[in-house]
């Protein structure tokens, strides 16, 4: 596996693999890699010829500075962790290298960045900006994100059909610990006492699928939020329940189309997102 610090590098030896015919896959992350960037790396092992995962800590989408400081760092143990599913390229960037100078571009991405992270995060989605940026670089022929952060798929389609980009953008399953917790790589900052009861998140969401034929939607949202918040240790910032293609909010089953439960929660200080599919 090569690592690359420069997007010199990077775009020289993309080029060179693309005369050969190469298709190039894409995993962009934030680091602190677990089984679910593990997985993505997998699935674009088995649909590309080569792999690129980017490892940038992107400052702009950030509201918080506090969360920002926060976020783990572990780029020696990621790049041994890429390593064991044969990464062909690692990519390691500065924030330097990517903005050389400040990106002040913004994007609108109408209604579906208006709603939960978007409503609760505010500049959240300027992620799009490093997305674009890292898109640019790599110029890849697919990229892979998983289904965790079910909004930011939608937010990148329709960045990808803004800018005319020629990218396929794959979205794959949730991986999950064996008690049912979303693995993030927000879940090494939790304590001791939050990461026992924070499986709780998805085996609310479980149940609440079971009971959605039994209650209305405005009902079962408010049973989501106050089964979650009957754990001290848990705290919901939002319930939602939205139409997965275009993220408008659900108010009656009957409306067409596959429905997907999303929530935010606080485990003290560190905010999860999971989601479940109706």
């Amino acid at each position: 596996m090569q690592v690359l610090n420069t997007k010199n590098e990077l775009i020289s030896l993309l080029e060179n693999l693309r005369k050969e015919g190469k298709k190039i896959g894409f995993v962009p992350t934030m680091g602190a890699l677990h089984e679910g960037h593990l997985s993505l790396v997998k699935e674009s092992k088995h649909n590309s010829d080569i792999t690129v995962v980017s490892i940038f800590v992107n400052p702009t989408q950030f509201n918080d500075q506090e969360d920002l400081k926060r976020y783990p760092r572990t780029l020696d143990k990621d790049i041994e962790l890429l390593k064991t599913v044969d990464c062909d390229i690692a990519f390691a960037p500065s924030v330097e290298e990517i903005y050389p100078e400040p990106d002040t571009r913004k994007f609108d991405f109408g209604y579906i960045e208006t709603v939960m992270e978007g409503a609760k995060r505010p500049g959240h989605f300027n992620g799009g900006q490093v997305v674009s940026r890292l898109f640019d670089i790599v110029q890849p022929d697919k990229a892979f994100f998983g289904m965790k952060d079910f909004q930011q798929i939608a937010i990148i389609k329709n960045m990808v059909k803004q800018l005319k980009y020629n990218i396929e953008i794959i979205p794959c399953p949730i991986i999950r610990e064996e008690n049912g917790l979303a693995k993030s790589s927000r879940n090494t900052l939790l304590d001791e006492e939050y990461k026992k009861n924070a499986p709780h998140i998805y085996a609310t969401l479980k149940k609440a699928r079971n009971l959605a034929s039994q209650m209305n939607v405005s009902e079962l949202k408010k049973w989501i939020a106050d089964e979650i918040n009957n754990n001290p240790y848990l705290e919901t910032e939002y319930v939602e329940i939205v139409d997965d293609t275009t993220l408008k909010v659900v108010e009656n089953w009957s409306e067409e189309g596959t429905k997907v439960a999303c929530v935010a929660v606080y485990a003290g200080k560190i905010r999860l997102i999971d989601n479940i599919v109706f």
